[in-house]
């Protein structure tokens, strides 16, 4: 698994790196992961204000690959720059993100079913095993497991997608669409259910079936539709 893993990275970056086999991740992209992951399980909870030099020492790495992935986060809205003040992690707003929703359907089922069409028979490798870890997450109710899965998922179907306007759009819609998830599941959600559509999507992927992509994708986000409006009354 871990090979595997590598192997993602690895094409990720040739393909940002023009062609370059030999590229590495940045630093920058190793502190944007962590803190997008600490924003997004709630390590670092909506309403907090913090510092860039903050984060610098939390994460152990420089003031400037910080400062970049902070630039990314906040074009991402989870990060929220206030000049001499620091840095807001804004509150969860319930309307906007049943209006991200309407957006991601669109594109996502565009690069979903896209990626049916054109992954390489190593890309199609990776999402079977994919598949096999949201069968495990959904059996075990393992939310963290599930969350890096749900992460590598999102990106490989924005690489094998090779579709950049549509990878700009939903890049913007990812971290925003699991912190929601994430801070509200416990409350209103299925988690063994939402691995198995999940699931789903990446098998359908895997075999090259674009239908079936399709339609996976719309079960998927019909499941997260009901479970962002069920937030609502739980709230209320």
């Amino acid at each position: 698994m871990k090979e595997s893993r590598a192997e993602t990275k690895s094409a990720r970056n040739t393909v940002r790196g023009g062609g370059n086999a030999h590229v590495r991740p940045k630093l920058t992209d190793l502190a944007y992961e962590q803190l997008e992951e600490a924003i997004i399980t709630l390590r670092i909870p909506p309403g907090s204000v913090i510092s860039e030099l903050t984060l610098s020492e939390m994460l152990n790495i420089g003031r400037t690959p910080i400062r970049e992935a902070i630039q990314r986060l906040a074009r991402e809205h989870l990060l929220l720059v206030l000049p001499q003040r620091g840095l807001l992690v804004p509150e969860i707003d319930l309307k906007k993100q049943l209006k991200l929703l309407e957006t991601r359907r669109e594109v996502e089922r565009l690069i979903c079913r896209s990626a049916a069409r054109r992954a390489t028979p190593e890309e199609r490798a990776i999402f079977a095993r994919l598949h096999d870890e949201f069968m495990l997450a959904s059996k075990t109710d393992d939310d963290m497991t599930f969350m890096r899965s749900d992460r590598e998922f999102n990106e490989m179907t924005l690489l094998s997608a090779r579709n950049e306007f549509a990878e700009g759009a939903m890049r913007l819609m990812h971290g925003l669409s699991r912190r929601f998830w994430y801070f509200h599941y416990k409350q209103a959600a299925d988690l063994p259910e939402m691995a198995r559509l999940h699931a789903n999507v990446a098998g359908a992927i895997a075999k090259g079936d674009v239908e079936g992509a399709g339609k996976a994708l719309d079960s998927l986000l019909d499941n997260i539709e009901s479970f962002a409006k069920a937030t609502l009354t739980s709230d209320m």
